[in-house]
């Protein structure tokens, strides 16, 4: 049907860009879900280029994306005036003004997952290398289940020249541009080459944002001409709409089965992930946990679903875990997963569940992880499925074993220990190692600071040590572990907090943890946290290299080749001094506030200052190498990386010879 035939004549329409068209239909989506109500689309972060600045850019504008103040720091809440139809200020697109591509898709999954998944952000870029720049972002979004809408511009869809400046040309396929790279790292992804194709696509992407099983990365590619296009739009394109967030509730059959699995379980275990915090189940799980005393291991991304001294909770599970945790999976006979993924880490890459008879349930809102490991599976939102199973056991009377309570606790209670021996810093004037520098913060923090890391030694030592006092207080993007995200998502962390913000909780304190090798990695969303006045804690440790891998080359015969950073020796390798980089001066030419820490003692009073700081703020401190008294648990669990099977070096030798030990204990369940 034509524009203009008189069918259409009939319904009311609207004359506006589709990239107009576009920001208007953003600021009126919502999710709804346990009666709260959101915009899904929040904000919008933008760098501007051929390829969308007269189309998304300029509407932007028109959507009075750069003035005015809604509810955190004008952008979190999404007030202001919009295009189309409406009434004003609740129809309002922030503008975000990111420095980095890749940083804007962080900034944007780091407020999603402070959001619960329940609001997103939206990102625009130019065609060319402002597009493709966002394909490790939104790998990491999709990664990790969390929802992000990725705005890139594209060449010409009527193609007056071809090529035009940016566009990668295909010899045998005239219809491929560089965005092709965001396919296999988005949940859905369409090309909008006419603007009336934007109706149905702009509601796929809107669906597949708000599916708590399908959510992730979505890619809406926009050639440059349709942005800037006319076309008369049906005003219902503009009506207010709620997506309702399911809840889905387990399969009678599957809930029995379930049943019988745990109440046949005498040394059970749930391996609690990162579904548990998006489906805000927290609550259920601890009352769960009441009434069988099933202990709870966390992954990574489940980490603080229960604090970290409630009785049940044993730490975190697989390689980065806990011997509590570890020790338990050895001989668990039922493992529960509750939103979680199975990867390689958790499962010790197919070595931890060591029992012969263990069994697995695995209650996940996607069958295709509940079915992970030859599990039973309880396809369900986590608290749905909690909520019934805790009600179907509750008439059966099951509880575990008061031996296997009393086994658990003590095991943690001796874990305890091994952490106080790593916090501790008996000497105030010496320099202090990375995991005291967690000691310090934990005495200081409490429920309401957030903490965000991703790469390096850091999450192992978080894992393992950091005790969580609160559901959200653990950040670890640990799916993609992408060095260099840590900062930006803080910021949309600080964005978030401040949407969220209540009378009696104005502002929490957001804290980025990186290391030297991850800070060079992407410091320049730094300007952005001047710019918008956000209170980003930054605290840099300094251990002139690649410390993680470093230890890992060491592991598997590689002898720590290329992960120091150091002045070339006489041999030409990198032996020498360390380079003489300020990475304090840097962030402080970004225009952060930096404080200096040299000392154990002036790292306690730095974090104390950094901590109370109303703007940005950086603690810098140069970490110590750990002796044996205050360093790090080894890993409790192993973790495959293939060593050479052929070597004439005798650390490669040796580290072939541990690895068969090692791999020969893997398993697969079936």
């Amino acid at each position: 049907m034509s524009p203009t035939s008189p069918a259409n004549r009939l319904c009311p329409t609207r004359r506006l860009t589709t990239a107009q068209a576009l920001v208007a239909f953003l600021a009126r989506q919502y999710t709804e879900r346990d009666g709260r109500r959101q915009r899904l689309i929040s904000a919008t972060w933008g760098i501007f280029g051929h390829g969308n600045v007269a189309g998304i850019g300029q509407a932007l504008v028109e959507a009075g994306g750069g003035s005015g103040s809604g509810g955190g720091n004008g952008i979190g809440n999404g007030a202001g005036t919009g295009i189309g139809t409406g009434s004003g200020i609740a129809h309002r697109m922030p503008y975000l003004q990111g420095r980095n591509e890749q940083a804007m898709v962080h900034a944007a999954v780091g407020y999603a997952r402070q959001s619960g998944r329940l609001s997103a952000h939206a990102v625009t870029t130019s065609i060319g290398p402002g597009a493709t720049n966002l394909v490790t972002g939104a790998a990491l979004a999709t990664i990790n289940r969390l929802p992000v809408l990725l705005l890139p511009g594209d060449a010409f869809a009527t193609r007056p020249a071809d090529p035009v400046l940016q566009q990668l040309e295909v010899p045998h396929a005239g219809d491929v541009s560089v965005n092709d790279c965001l396919r296999p790292v988005s949940r859905y992804f369409d090309r909008i080459t006419r603007p009336e194709a934007l109706i149905p696509a702009a509601l796929q992407a809107m669906r597949v944002l708000a599916d708590p099983a399908e959510t992730g990365a979505v890619t809406l590619a926009l050639p440059q001409d349709v942005q800037a296009e006319a076309y008369d739009w049906p005003q219902e394109f503009f009506a207010e709409r709620d997506w309702h967030i399911r809840r889905p509730a387990p399969d009678a059959l599957e809930l029995e089965a379930a049943v019988r699995a745990v109440r046949s379980a005498r040394r059970p275990l749930i391996v609690a992930g990162g579904g548990v915090r998006h489906s805000a189940a927290e609550e259920t799980l601890a009352a769960f946990t009441a009434g069988t005393r099933i202990p709870v291991a966390t992954t990574q991304a489940g980490k603080g679903v229960l604090r970290h001294d409630h009785p049940a909770d044993v730490g975190g599970i697989g390689h980065t875990g806990t011997a509590t945790a570890d020790e338990l999976a050895r001989s668990a006979d039922l493992v529960i997963g509750i939103g979680t993924r199975y990867t390689d880490f958790t499962t010790a890459s197919g070595t931890l569940f060591a029992n012969p008879n263990v069994r697995f349930l695995n209650l996940n809102i996607t069958g295709f992880d509940a079915h992970k490991l030859a599990a039973l599976p309880l396809v369900a939102d986590a608290r749905a499925g909690l909520e019934a199973l805790t009600a179907a056991l509750a008439g059966r009377r099951y509880r575990v074993d008061p031996a296997y309570e009393t086994e658990y606790t003590s095991a943690k209670e001796a874990w305890e220990e091994r952490v106080e021996a790593s916090f501790a810093t008996p000497d105030p004037s010496a320099r202090p190692t990375q995991t005291q520098v967690l000691g310090l913060l934990d005495t200081l923090v409490t429920e309401d600071d957030i903490l965000i890391n991703a790469a390096g030694s850091l999450p192992g030592d978080l894992h393992k040590l950091w005790r969580t006092r609160s559901r959200d207080q653990y950040h670890v993007e640990y799916g993609y572990s992408c060095m260099g995200y840590e900062i930006p998502a803080a910021i949309g962390v600080l964005l978030a907090t401040a949407a969220q913000a209540r009378a009696d909780r104005p502002g929490r304190p957001v804290w980025a943890l990186v290391g030297d090798g991850t800070y060079l990695m992407n410091p320049t969303e730094i300007v952005t946290a001047v710019q918008e006045g956000l209170p980003l804690k930054l605290l840099i440790l300094q251990n002139h290299g690649y410390a993680s891998i470093g230890g890992l080359s060491e592991a598997v015969g590689g002898e720590r080749f290329g992960t120091a950073y150091r002045h070339r020796d006489a041999d030409g390798g990198f032996t020498g001094p360390p380079l003489p980089v300020d990475l304090a001066a840097n962030a402080a030419s970004l225009g952060m506030h930096v404080l200096r820490a040299t000392t154990v003692d002036d790292l306690r009073k730095a974090l104390a200052e950094a901590r109370d700081a109303e703007g940005p703020t950086c603690v810098y401190v140069e970490t110590e190498t750990p002796d044996t008294v205050s360093g790090p648990p080894p890993a409790q669990a192993w973790w495959d990386v293939p060593v050479a099977e052929t070597a004439s070096r005798p650390a490669a030798v040796k580290a072939r010879e541990e690895y068969g030990r090692q791999v020969a204990a893997r398993r697969r369940h079936l």
